[in-house]
């Protein structure tokens, strides 16, 4: 393990790095989309609504290891970045905590969380690289884990909210699983002030950023069409704007929704359907 963990030193550093700091900005998202809940969170809430993208940002990168590094280090290299995440967040918690942060907690909590990813979202099985009914399927569990947290279950609104968040970090992630420099957190818009980053941290990828989701998927003999928007990209609109853009995208989802509705029970489909494609 000793060999992998020092070959990819600097990748496991900066995924630790990039994984803490989304999930940190994730919850102020999260909670400036929520503002009634935010105000009746207490600092437990908060703590778990991060451990739940740090479970999802697991997951995303061990599908992306299994693309981007050799097949007999994968296994050491996720046990390297439980390590690496774990020493990120003592280094990350000891401003706030001094000598009053339990050291041992901290690698036990991340210890937990790995197996709770594990064991929540492996079961889903697809191509990180590939749209698909059930990559879609896991990131709307996802997002509804995060609604749950907030305690505004069947919030279609914040689970999509949670799902781009997630969704928009994986090109960074197979940036730095590939090698290339981190992107910089002012291009992710994903910076919380207790996380430090590299001044080399300056590559900017916005324009792999999605802002704007729109998806169509399959259940039963249901159809269903929804849309969603960064949530940074929300905030940053006015009233006017927003209505407008909601009636513009309200339009394209009925037109995209009903044919895909059209087509998505008839011969020429059903190979997909079949294969989960969406």
């Amino acid at each position: 393990m000793a060999t992998t963990t020092t070959e990819y030193k600097d990748r496991l550093r900066q995924l630790a790095e990039l994984m803490l700091a989304v999930s940190g900005e994730s919850v102020t998202m999260m909670k400036r989309n929520a503002p009634e809940q935010a105000l009746k969170l207490k600092r437990q809430d908060e703590w778990g609504i991060y451990l739940e993208f740090l479970k999802v940002m697991f997951n995303l990168t061990d599908r992306l290891v299994a693309l981007h590094i050799p097949m007999k280090d994968q296994m050491e290299f996720m046990n390297g970045l439980e390590d690496a995440v774990t020493q990120q967040l003592k280094g990350v918690l000891e401003p706030a905590f001094g000598n009053n942060a339990d050291q041992m907690e901290i690698v036990l909590t991340i210890g937990t969380t790995v197996a709770q990813s594990r064991r929540t979202y492996e079961k889903y099985k697809f191509l990180i690289s590939e749209d698909s009914k059930i990559k879609n399927e896991m990131f709307r569990d996802f997002g509804d884990k995060v609604a749950d947290a907030l305690g505004a279950s069947g919030n279609a609104q914040l689970s999509s909210a949670a799902t781009l968040c997630a969704s928009a970090v994986v090109p960074a992630l197979s940036s730095i699983l590939q090698g290339q420099a981190p992107p910089s957190q002012e291009a992710l818009q994903t910076a919380p002030p207790a996380v430090g980053t590299s001044t080399e941290q300056k590559k900017s990828i916005a324009q792999e950023i999605k802002l704007v989701s729109l998806m169509s998927s399959v259940s039963g003999e249901e159809v269903e069409t929804r849309w969603g928007l960064h949530p940074r990209f929300r905030e940053d609109l006015t009233p006017s704007e927003l209505q407008q853009l909601t009636k513009l995208l309200n339009r394209v989802a009925k037109i995209l929704g009903e044919r895909y509705a059209a087509v998505a029970f008839s011969k020429d489909w059903a190979s997909w359907h079949k294969a989960g494609h969406a």
